[in-house]
């Protein structure tokens, strides 16, 4: 199991804290690219936190692209923090263009010229 540890005493919010502890695991090599983690609620007990906390932070980690969820499999990780970065960055280029007026598809044509 990953080893992760919240500290309730902290202001920080406890899904940020439990984002922070299996990002750091990933970053560290203590869980590698396809391996499962354990079910919310098991790490929800081993924490002392509600189901609800570990969900948010691992969807929170999903969105990143560290995470993979599927139907049946569980929870694996997909990445590395450096392709959770890019994804980041990328999301954040796509809100940019869109609020520039630029469609999707205008933004990877833009992408393709400069690539």
């Amino acid at each position: 199991m990953i080893p992760v540890q919240v500290d309730k005493t902290d202001p920080t919010d406890l899904y940020e804290q439990v984002a922070a502890e299996i990002r750091r695991a990933i970053a560290d090599g203590e869980a590698e690219p396809g391996e499962r983690l354990p079910p919310a609620k098991d790490l929800a007990a081993v924490l002392g936190v509600n189901t609800n906390t570990v969900l948010r932070a691992l969807r929170v980690l999903r969105e990143e692209g560290l995470l993979e969820f599927r139907r049946g499999r569980g929870i694996s990780v997909a990445g590395t923090p450096a392709k959770g970065a890019v994804v980041q960055k990328a999301r954040e280029l796509v809100e940019f263009a869109r609020h520039h007026g630029y469609r999707i598809d205008e933004l990877i044509d833009l992408i393709n010229e400069i690539a």
